[in-house]
């Protein structure tokens, strides 16, 4: 039997229905626990939306008189295992039925009053049936002694039970085009890109991929509410997002564009949806997908599309996004005007190198003193292959401790500058230490905030990518 693990969250609390009630009686033979819960999935969590107490006649009751329920796939639970089988809430007109079940069969409701669950479970025995028809032949293939002999007639069988349910769910959806089922199977059913055998062997992958692209959604009306409210559409779009597409902020934002374009700007799923890449966005921990966040904000909030968002949560991201904006990467570097040991001059745009790190660090902090053994190895490898060290102690009114710290170190031949202003600390929001910034020979941000550890492997590849643009502009030229 399947388990469903509950994670008991809040639900969020923004789109309720237009209806305003609903009674939905479950009975289920053989189940005697006090409670039965009723839940649902909404992005990659689950949600406990209702409980009802079993009646003195063996029911359980959920209901409201002052709201309905979302529409959605929604889990009926049972204690103590977390057992469920699922129903749907496909109208908001059709809140009001019956359902009964029994313990050992859960999946094999009989439904009263409701048309959208009774197209449900229909098309849930059906696929029963037919789970139980490919069995054996599904079981027999597990044996990888078979011969083509033995193995051809048990894919013959199978092949013939999906052509089955292809028209049966096409069958269903010329029927009942716009029952929730419908809608269920359109997202479910396959949708792989052709095969461009035409083309040469090298060229069919590029192609299949760029018609996955245009055509990902297609089977998927992303317009329809009742869609957020499923086991499946999360993965779906994330895949889209995070694995059809380059992980290139720039890219990235594109095809955030791409799946919120889809989407009505005043449905459940925009608001939703808009969120969580903006969360997941301010939350990641992958170099340069601020700027991800600072298109959301401007994109989506700054706008006005976000209208359910207060002003003072807006100008909070608003003001977040001005502190970041100038330190994406591909930005030029905040120039530093600052003082060297001796007391001379020095800033930032002086420094004459194919790389700039700097490093914000405090003598007293434990991560930096495990930075430092990382930084001198790199530095002794890296100084002269254009390479320097912008390095700054953040605590400018302790410099003799700075200065101590250097000496014990041996780290004096890096550049250590100072600031009696500490401007920086706004300048490169530096809220932590150790703070490391990687700027080119035109102090553009080329990565950031990333470990000491991480240098060496970070510069070996900018040092590729610069041969292969070195190698490309020669080519170029020579035709």
């Amino acid at each position: 039997m399947r388990k469903y693990y509950l994670f008991l969250f809040m639900a969020l609390t923004f789109g309720l229905s237009a209806q305003e009630s609903y009674k939905i009686t479950i009975e289920i033979d053989g189940y005697e626990e006090p409670i039965l819960s009723l839940a649902n999935n909404v992005l990659d969590k689950q949600y406990i939306v209702d409980t009802a107490a079993r009646s003195p006649e063996g029911t359980y009751v959920f209901e409201s008189d002052t709201s309905a329920l979302p529409r959605g796939i929604y889990l009926v639970v049972l204690a103590p295992d977390n057992s469920y089988f699922q129903m749907v809430v496909g109208d908001d007109d059709d809140q009001v039925f019956t359902l009964k079940t029994r313990k050992d069969k859960l999946a094999g409701a009989t439904v009263e009053s409701s048309e959208e669950n009774e197209i449900f479970f229909e098309y849930l025995a059906y696929l029963d049936r037919q789970g139980e028809a490919s069995r054996p032949a599904r079981e027999a293939l597990q044996d990888s002694t078979l011969t083509d002999e033995q193995r051809d007639p048990l894919m013959e069988k199978l092949n013939a039970i999906s052509d089955e349910v292809d028209l049966h769910q096409q069958k269903i959806m010329a029927e009942y085009p716009q029952s929730f089922t419908t809608a269920i199977i359109k997202a479910n059913r396959a949708n792989d890109p052709p095969a461009y055998e035409h083309l040469a062997e090298e060229e069919r992958n590029p192609a299949r991929l760029a018609w996955l692209l245009e055509h990902y959604f297609d089977p998927l009306d992303l317009k329809d509410d009742r869609l957020l409210r499923t086991p499946f559409l999360f993965e779906r779009i994330n895949y889209y997002v995070d694995r059809l597409h380059i992980q290139h902020p720039d890219t990235v934002a594109m095809a955030i564009d791409k799946v919120l374009g889809k989407m009505d700007p005043n449905s459940e799923l925009f608001k939703y949806y808009v969120v969580h890449f903006t969360n997941k966005a301010a939350k990641s921990k992958i170099v340069g997908m601020d700027a991800v966040y600072v298109h959301m904000v401007d994109a989506y909030y700054k706008s006005g599309l976000a209208y359910w968002v207060d002003p003072e949560q807006l100008e909070t991201m608003t003001e977040d996004v001005e502190r970041i904006r100038p330190l994406l990467i591909g930005r030029k570097a905040p120039n530093l005007a600052m003082s060297r040991r001796d007391g001379s001059p020095v800033e930032l745009y002086d420094i004459d190198a194919k790389y700039t790190v700097l490093y914000f660090w405090k003598y007293d902090c434990s991560s930096c003193k495990k930075s430092t053994p990382y930084m001198k190895d790199f530095y002794a490898k890296w100084k002269d292959r254009g390479v320097e060290v912008f390095s700054v102690c953040t605590k400018q009114n302790e410099l003799e401790k700075c200065w101590e710290y250097i000496d014990d170190n041996e780290i004096g031949d890096w550049l250590h500058a100072t600031d009696r202003y500490q401007r920086f600390f706004k300048d490169y929001d530096v809220r932590s230490t150790p703070t490391i910034y990687v700027l080119d020979e035109n102090k553009e941000i080329v990565s950031k905030r990333i470990a000491a550890k991480q240098l060496d492997e970070l510069l070996e590849n900018l040092e590729k990518q610069r041969e292969l643009r070195e190698e490309s502009d020669k080519s170029t030229g020579e035709r």
